[in-house]
């Protein structure tokens, strides 16, 4: 699971969904958006190899699960460890404060939430997300009215949430269609895999040129190419 963390160039374990957001990710305790049908129409019309990746993934889907802060609260908890240990913490940090609210979380010292096993740097990072929340500079009740620059930039305000983890929230929380995480290391895997790109600086560039080919439906390539890290191989045969 990916570890949310300041630097951009910190992306998932290769291979794995998103830690804060994976619970949900596939069709079942939620419908899928209501864009998905049409995005894998047309992204099938135009891409074979994503269109391969639809036909395998067949039910399977993005949905969105959780409260924002509770997604931003697991992101940073989940920061720079492994998928495990960030669970078992999360669910230390989940008796602590009882309910996810930054009112919870404030309500407990440091000394408590450091005995979950959280860094001082990370207490300090889920208080100042929960002074915000408080304080409505960070507002999702009016994220429909923000574009997604305006919605990153409202969440990178927090200390400890960079570019990557708030186009996750846009992604698995907000699920706004047209999101490309290009600094995710395990979408450029996905890419050198299935459309021949290598891992230099110039076919970094070159993937967001590609990537374009699949707007306005970035987010459900994005997923796709997530999800085809766990298939079985597929042939490349558009690029």
């Amino acid at each position: 699971m990916p570890n949310a963390i300041k630097s951009s160039s910190t992306a998932p374990p290769l291979g794995a969904m998103p830690d804060a957001m994976q619970e949900g990710s596939l069709l079942g305790a939620n419908a899928s958006p209501e864009y998905w049908s049409q995005a894998t129409q047309e992204l099938t019309a135009k891409d074979t190899v994503l269109a391969n990746i639809i036909a395998q993934v067949g039910t399977q889907c993005l949905v969105s699960r959780g409260a924002p802060f509770e997604t931003l609260l697991r992101s940073i908890v989940g920061q720079q460890i492994s998928v495990k240990a960030a669970a078992s913490i999360w669910l230390r940090v989940q008796a602590c404060i009882v309910q996810a609210t930054p009112e919870a979380v404030l309500a407990q010292s440091i000394e408590a939430l450091r005995a979950c096993g959280l860094s001082g740097r990370k207490v300090e990072y889920l208080q100042d997300l929960s002074h915000h929340f408080i304080a409505g500079t960070v507002n999702p009740e009016k994220w429909n009215n923000l574009d997604d620059e305006a919605l990153i930039k409202e969440l990178i305000q927090v200390k400890g949430i960079g570019r990557w983890t708030a186009e996750m929230v846009l992604m698995f929380n907000a699920l706004r269609p047209d999101v490309f995480p290009i600094d995710d290391l395990a979408i450029q895997k996905a890419m050198r895999l299935n459309y021949g790109f290598t891992d230099s600086k110039d076919d970094k560039k070159r993937m967001i040129v590609k990537a374009q080919d699949w707007a306005p439906w970035r987010s459900v390539a994005s997923w796709l190419l997530w999800r085809s890290l766990d298939l079985t191989p597929i042939e490349a045969t558009n690029y």
